[in-house]
C-alpha cells in the first residue's frame, strides 16, 4: 500500500488557457458543478484529459437519455459516437428541447478540438471506452428495465465501470500512478459499480416518475407485483426489504474499493477518487431501512458532506469514514420487519478484509450487541417477548395488507382499510423523524 502525501493541487483558473479549453471547462461546470469542483483535486497535467473524458461521456449519455430520438436514430449514434471524436467540426443539434445538456452537443466541435490536442495514449483510451460504452448503451435501448442481478452488474459496468477503467488507464499513462493501477480493471470496475448502484438506489422515485426502471426485476419482484407499489404505505415492509437487499448488494464492492484506493500513490488522484466514494457510502447509510427513499430524495447535509470531503485525504481517514458509515447502517438494522443477517455478515467481512475496527452494534457472529447490565437484560427479555408476539401479529398483518381487497372476506375488508389509514398517519410521523430538513442544510 502506497503512502499518500498531503500535497495540494494548484487551483483551477482560466488564466493562460486557450479559448477552446476555457470553454470546455465552462461546459463542464454547466453539466456538473460537483464534478467541476472535484476535478480541482487533480494534478494540472491530468485536468484537461479528465475534463475532455467527462464531456465526451456526458455527450454520449445525453444521446442515450434523450427520449425524443427515435430508436433508428439513437442506436447508430450510440454505436458510432467514438468515431465522431476524430471528425473535426462535428456537432449535434437534434437533441430534444428539454435535454439539459443539449448545449454540450451543440458545441461538441470544441470538445473534439481539445481531444485532438491530448496525448495519443489519452486519446486512444478515451475513444476505446466511448466505443465500449456506446455499444453497451445500445444493447439496453430496447429494454424496459434490468431483469436480473447479473444484468444489473452488466448495465452498471457499461455506464460507470467503464468510466473507472478509463480513468485508471489515464492515471497510469500520465506517470502519476503505477502501471498496475491501469491494469487492475476488476478493481476499477468495482469503483464504478459502487457509485452507480448507489445512485440507482437513491433515485428510485425520480427514475420511476421519468418512466425508467433500473432496479433489477429479479429482486424487486420478490416483494411486489409492480415497482411502483413500493410507494404505497401499505407496502412499506416489502419496500424496505427490497431496499435493504439492494444496498447489501452494493456494499459487496467495498473491499475492491479499498484495494484500489490503497494502490494509489499520487495525493491529487487519491483525493479525486476518494470524494465520490465517501459520498456513496454516506448515501447508502442514509438510505438503509429508510422509507423516505420512496417518498423523495434522501440527501446528505452539506456540512457533513464538506467535512467528509476535507477529511478523506489518506487511507486512514478513508477507513474512518467507512467505519462510521457502516456503523450507521448497523444501527438501523430492522429488528422484525426484514432480515438483517445478510447485511450484518457482509459488514463483518468488509471490516475484516479492509482492516476496519469492530462494529459497535454487531457481535463477531453477526448478532446485534446485547446489553450487559441486569436492567438491560431484563429489558431485553421483555423486548423479546413482545418481539415474538409482534412477529406473530405482524405476519398476520403483512398477509392482510398484501392481499387484494377483493380477495378478502367482507368482514376483513374494513380492517384492511383501517390498517392502511393508520399506516399513512404513521408514515407521516416517520417522515418528520427520518427525512433531512431542508432548512438545516
Amino acid at each position: 500500500m502506497h503512502a499518500v502525501s498531503s500535497a495540494r493541487p494548484t487551483p483551477l483558473t482560466s488564466q493562460g488557457l486557450e479559448p477552446s479549453l476555457r470553454r470546455c471547462y465552462e461546459l463542464l461546470d454547466m453539466t456538473s458543478r460537483s464534478f467541476a469542483a472535484v476535478i480541482q483535486q487533480l494534478d494540472v497535467a491530468l485536468r484537461p484529459a479528465i475534463c475532455i473524458f467527462y464531456l465526451v461521456l456526458r455527450g454520449l449519455d445525453t444521446i442515450e437519455d434523450d427520449m425524443t430520438l427515435p430508436r433508428e436514430r439513437k442506436v447508430p449514434l450510440l454505436r458510432s459516437f467514438h468515431e465522431m471524436l476524430r471528425q473535426r467540426g462535428w456537432t449535434f443539434t437534434d437533441s430534444g428541447p428539454n435535454e439539459k445538456d443539449r448545449q454540450l452537443l451543440v458545441e461538441f466541435d470544441i470538445v473534439i478540438l481539445e481531444f485532438s490536442k491530448l496525448k495519443p495514449a489519452f486519446q486512444d483510451s478515451i475513444a476505446d471506452i466511448t466505443r465500449k460504452m456506446g455499444a453497451g448503451m445500445a444493447e439496453f435501448v430496447d429494454r424496459k428495465g434490468v431483469d436480473t442481478a447479473a444484468e444489473w452488474d452488466v448495465y452498471c459496468h457499461y455506464v460507470a465501470g467503464l468510466v473507472g477503467i478509463g480513468l485508471s488507464r489515464i492515471f497510469a499513462q500520465s506517470g502519476l500512478e503505477d502501471a498496475a493501477v491501469g491494469e487492475r480493471e476488476d478493481l476499477a470496475n468495482s469503483m464504478g459499480l459502487f457509485l452507480q448502484k448507489t445512485n440507482i438506489i437513491r433515485d428510485y422515485l425520480e427514475d420511476l416518475e421519468d418512466g425508467r426502471i433500473f432496479w433489477p426485476k429479479q429482486i424487486w419482484q420478490r416483494h411486489a407485483r409492480e415497482l411502483a407499489d413500493f410507494r404505497r404505505p401499505a407496502q412499506r415492509i416489502a419496500a424496505l426489504a427490497c431496499l435493504n437487499h439492494l444496498i447489501t448488494d452494493a456494499l459487496r464492492h467495498v473491499p475492491d474499493v479499498f484495494a484500489y484506493m490503497g494502490a494509489l500513490r499520487n495525493p491529487t488522484v487519491f483525493n479525486f477518487c476518494a470524494i465520490p466514494q465517501v459520498m456513496a457510502i454516506a448515501t447508502l447509510a442514509r438510505c438503509y431501512n429508510n422509507y423516505a427513499v420512496f417518498c423523495g430524495v434522501v440527501k446528505i447535509r452539506k456540512g457533513e458532506a464538506v467535512k467528509m470531503i476535507l477529511e478523506a485525504r489518506s487511507m486512514d481517514a478513508l477507513a474512518h469514514v467507512f467505519h462510521e458509515q457502516l456503523a450507521e447502517i448497523s444501527r438501523h438494522f430492522p429488528m422484525m420487519e426484514t432480515p438483517y443477517y445478510a447485511t450484518a455478515e457482509l459488514i463483518l467481512r468488509i471490516r475484516k478484509t479492509c482492516g476496519l475496527p469492530d462494529d459497535p452494534n454487531i457481535t463477531s457472529t453477526g448478532a446485534l450487541v446485547r446489553p450487559r447490565s441486569t436492567a438491560g437484560k431484563l429489558m431485553l427479555r421483555r423486548t423479546l417477548r413482545w418481539s415474538l408476539l409482534s412477529v406473530t401479529i405482524g405476519g398476520a398483518v403483512y398477509v392482510l395488507l398484501r392481499t387484494p381487497i377483493h380477495d378478502l372476506p367482507p368482514a376483513l375488508q374494513p380492517v384492511q382499510s383501517a390498517l392502511i389509514s393508520w399506516q399513512e398517519r404513521a408514515l407521516e410521523a416517520y417522515r418528520q423523524v427520518r427525512e433531512p430538513q431542508a432548512s438545516r442544510d
